[in-house]
């Protein structure tokens, strides 16, 4: 197995086991070329930081080892390319049967997303649902900040966007986002920066709505 000497300790033993399975602290001292003690002391902050987990193995003879692999955590800092796959779909059925169709589907996600969030607004102030938003989209991997400015407004801030890279080529789903937050908050929504348009963030303002 060959490793990148570029790369810290940690990222090398991340790298070893995402390449090989799961290891031995053996295994791992052998391929490091560090000491066993410094090999237990990284897996031992890698396993509190729910990076690796590890799992009694039988020998065929002796006593059972212990050896360590990657949680489902870890998994997530491998780059994964589902994005590249769902545009190359996108882009066929727009030349199958035209964008209309491919707005018609983020339409039907921003219906299912509503149903779905819809319940957690019920009974709630403008206040307490701008919150339950700004924590759906966090949990969601927006990296939400929410702010209340002197007048009156909520203005909720989205520093990533997973879907980033189909927004830029289908700006619908930017819009469907927008109508989203309309329907879930029961207030006007405004959006003054946008990631998919050259922003630094999503920034979104949102006011009162009046009743007449």
């Amino acid at each position: 197995m060959n490793t990148n000497k570029d790369l810290t300790t940690r990222e090398r033993i991340l790298h070893l086991m995402k390449t090989a399975g799961p290891l031995s602290a053996k295994e791992l001292t052998t391929e490091l070329q560090i000491t066993e003690m410094a090999v237990r002391r990284h897996l031992g902050t890698m396993e509190r930081d729910g990076l690796i987990e590890s799992k009694m193995i039988r020998q065929t003879q002796g006593r059972p080892t212990a050896v360590y692999g990657l949680t489902e955590l870890a998994e997530g800092i491998f780059p994964k390319k589902y994005h590249s796959l769902t545009l190359d779909l996108l882009d066929e059925l727009a030349e199958e049967s035209g964008e209309d169709m491919v707005d018609r589907l983020f339409d039907r996600r921003k219906e299912k997303l509503s149903r779905k969030y819809m319940a957690d607004m019920q009974g709630k102030s403008l206040t307490e649902k701008v919150r339950t938003l700004s924590e759906i989209q966090n949990d969601n991997g927006y990296m939400t900040e929410l702010e209340h400015n002197d007048r009156g407004e909520y203005v909720l801030m989205e520093h990533n966007c997973p879907i980033s890279q189909i927004a830029n080529r289908y700006n619908h789903a930017c819009d469907c986002e927008l109508n989203l937050f309309e329907s879930l908050l029961d207030a006007d929504v405004e959006r003054t920066e946008c990631l998919a348009q050259q922003g630094k963030k999503c920034v979104y303002v949102i006011r009162q709505r009046n009743q007449e």
